[in-house]
């Protein structure tokens, strides 16, 4: 996860949200890229994203949307051998139990959990495959703001969703009793997870009475809200990326990198 918090913050108090007070849900998002530079102009020309250093580093930066973090860009795909991609991180108390029950679970760990101060993180993969973080400490500087101004949403695409919810329920969880956790809901034939009584998440495998499909790759999808879809697909396309799905209300897009997300009408979940 990138994570930021205000240079000289001295002794200027600030609200500080952990992850103890929102475990289960997701709580950040972040681009694994090749060029630090290429993806800022990108996603300013598309999503109108401002930009502001890291305590990461130089490979690090954070992405503004009116001023309100939104996404952390780490251009470190070449350097660790990782895949170019969005990856969604769920709030966690600990990381180490986390990862454990993962790895139970039939899951894998690919990274981590590593110190990333003030918290730690973790890369993951679910048993089908899907590919996770989780952050465990202080949440992003002004993420309440971020939760609030709701920018980014997740969708689980996989084969089964019924079979997906209890793995990530039990890694995470969701629907334990405890205090402050999220609820698991089953509407439409998709599993909705809310937390504080928002919707932050959807897993999906198509129709209810289908068998699973074996067709279908398993993956995070990451949802940004915007004013105007069409327009940021046009955009997409005049910067070097491309459009795979287009209607009125969504547009699947794929960045000059080949990472692939969503651009969502505002108010559609």
């Amino acid at each position: 996860m990138t994570h930021d918090t205000p240079a000289g913050a001295g002794p200027r108090r600030r609200e500080v949200v952990s992850t103890e007070s929102v475990f289960g849900a997701p709580c950040w998002v972040s681009l694994t890229s090749r060029d630090l530079q290429a993806t800022q102009d990108f996603y300013a020309a598309v999503l109108g994203w401002r930009w502001r250093g890291a305590e990461l580093g130089e490979h690090f930066r954070i992405a503004l949307a009116d001023g309100v973090p939104v996404a952390g860009i780490a251009a470190v795909a070449s350097m660790w051998q990782m895949a170019v991609a969005w990856t969604p991180y769920f709030a966690v108390p600990d990381a180490d139990v986390a990862v454990s029950r993962v790895r139970e679970r039939g899951g894998t760990a690919a990274v981590g959990p590593l110190s990333f101060p003030p918290g730690r993180a973790a890369l993951l993969a679910d048993r089908d495959g899907a590919t996770f973080g989780i952050w465990q400490g202080e949440l992003v500087t002004n993420w309440e703001a971020w939760r609030q101004a709701a920018p980014t949403f997740v969708r689980l695409h996989t084969r089964d969703a019924f079979d997906a919810a209890i793995f990530y329920g039990e890694v995470l969880d969701w629907a334990s009793g405890l205090p402050g956790c999220c609820e698991v809901e089953y509407e439409g034939g998709e599993v909705v997870l809310r937390s504080r009584g928002d919707i932050v998440a959807r897993i999906d495998s198509g129709a209810v009475e289908a068998a699973p499909d074996p067709e279908v790759r398993p993956h995070w999808q990451i949802h940004f809200s915007v004013a105007d879809v069409a327009g940021c697909a046009r955009a997409a396309e005049k910067h070097g990326g491309s459009v795979l799905r287009e209607d009125e209300t969504e547009a699947i897009l794929r960045d000059a990198d080949g990472a692939q997300f969503t651009v969502t009408s505002r108010g559609s979940r």
